[in-house]
This record gives C-alpha cells, structure tokens and sequence, in this order.
C-alpha cells in the first residue's frame, strides 16, 4: 500500500526535509507535492526537487498572506518557473479574509493574476481559503476551464459542492481526524465523490488527532491516519482509500 501527500510545507523552519522525506519513504509515502507561498521559496523548491525527482513535485505561486510582498517582476517569474520541470501547480494562491495580513483588494488582485496565469499555461491552481468563500469563488467564476484542488479544504457540504461544481479535487486533511472542530467536514465527505478525493496531511501543521502518540509536527508519514478516518467514515478499505486517493493526485498533477 503506497500513499501520496499532495501538500506539505516542507520548506518550514520547523522541518529537515531530508529526514521528513526519508521517513516518509520508509512509511510507504512515495510521493510528496512541496506547497510554495512565496518567491523566496520557489528557487529551494527547485533545489530540493532535482535532489529527490522520484519523490518530490512542488508548486509556485503566493499565498494571499504575502500577497502584499510581491512584484510584477515576481509574477512574471512565476510565469516563467511554472513550466520548469517537477512543477504540478500554480499556488498556494487564493483569499485569507480572516487575519487580512494582506489588503483584501491585493490579494484579490494577486489571486486572479495566479488564475491567468494557470489558464494560460493549462496548469492545475492550489487553492487556499479562508473567510472569503464567496469573493473566492467569484474570483474561479472568471476563469474558463480552470483545474486544480481546494486545498485543505474544511467548508461545509454546499461549499463542497461549489468547488466540485468547477471540477475541483478535495484536499482532506487531518482536519477531518478532529470530531468537533472537523464536524462540518466529516458530513460533507459523506457526499464527496471518490474520484475527487485527494489527501494531504498540510505538514507541519494539522496533527491527526486519532493518531498515538502526540507528536510536535505533522508529517507526511503520518498521512495514514487520516486515510484510516476517511475509510472508517466512508466505510471502505484503507487500501482503497490510498489507492484512488494516489489515482487522483496523478490525474490532478499530470503525472
């Protein structure tokens, strides 16, 4: 049984990629997509991708966060590095209305320069979003065609079925692994097709907490217990779970 991780911040301080990447190998995790917020991380992103090719595939994009931070210069670039090799999306990109640590009218404006710039290059989007699910799917609404995943995604069953409704993949987490926090997300999976279904542990961040004992950060050899609760919940077998979640990340990365 092999798993996929299709989101892990694994430029994060709190993490030695070569010993995260390694565990994850020897937890059955042979493929990792590294999530990228910013210009700042894009060119060790690429560095850490030609380290491990049969592993790795990374994103390039902003994060509404640093939406603020950048230039036309960085999105030219981003442009640009979005066809290089081990490249499967344009992002994390998308709107963050509730900490605003970028002006909202910014942020909007970066969102949809990401959106052109992966309609144009016929590349899948990695979606965040936070507080702003209607200027968010306003924002997709412009776009023709658009493909990708709602990253992280932890709205409710209509929510869902928006994203769905624009051929969007699900990103489920370890959110789902939280009974109270997660209740929304659980009732949602229940109506979640399976050939929409991908899974990501977002590492460092998002623990499963239906996994013993407690460590300190999320990793990608952890994404097990979340496939675990999805098969409990949908009541199927984890090998399927694993199975048609890594199909789907294939499919959704073009792999």
């Amino acid at each position: 049984m092999q798993w996929f991780d299709a989101g892990v911040n694994l430029l994060d301080g709190r993490f030695d990629s070569h010993e995260v990447i390694t565990r994850a190998r020897e937890n059955n995790v042979t493929g990792l997509c590294l999530i990228t917020t910013q210009p700042s991380e894009w060119d060790a992103a690429a560095a850490l991708y030609e380290q491990y090719p049969d592993t790795l595939c990374y994103t390039v994009g902003v994060h509404p966060h640093n939406a603020r931070l950048v230039s036309d210069n960085d999105l030219k670039r981003l442009e640009q590095l979005a066809t290089a090799p081990g490249v499967v999306a344009v992002g994390e990109c998308g709107l963050d209305f509730n900490r605003d640590f970028s002006p909202r009218d910014t942020q909007v404006a970066v969102f949809e320069a990401q959106l052109d710039i992966a309609q144009r290059l016929n590349k899948s989007v990695y979606l965040h979003e936070r507080d702003a699910f209607d200027q968010q799917v306003a924002c997709l609404a412009k776009v023709e065609g658009i493909k990708g995943i709602a990253h992280c995604f932890t709205g409710t069953r209509a929510q869902m079925q928006a994203y769905l409704s624009y051929g969007l993949y699900i990103g489920i987490t370890g959110w789902l692994c939280d009974p109270k926090r997660g209740e929304a997300l659980r009732e949602a999976l229940l109506d979640l097709p399976l050939d929409k279904l991908i899974l990501e542990t977002d590492a460092p961040y998002l623990f499963p907490k239906n996994k013993r004992p407690r460590k300190r950060n999320n990793e990608p050899a952890f994404i097990s217990a979340i496939g675990e609760e999805v098969g409990a919940l949908l009541d199927k077998p984890i090998e399927d779970v694993a199975a048609v979640s890594v199909k789907n990340t294939f499919r959704l990365f073009g792999l």
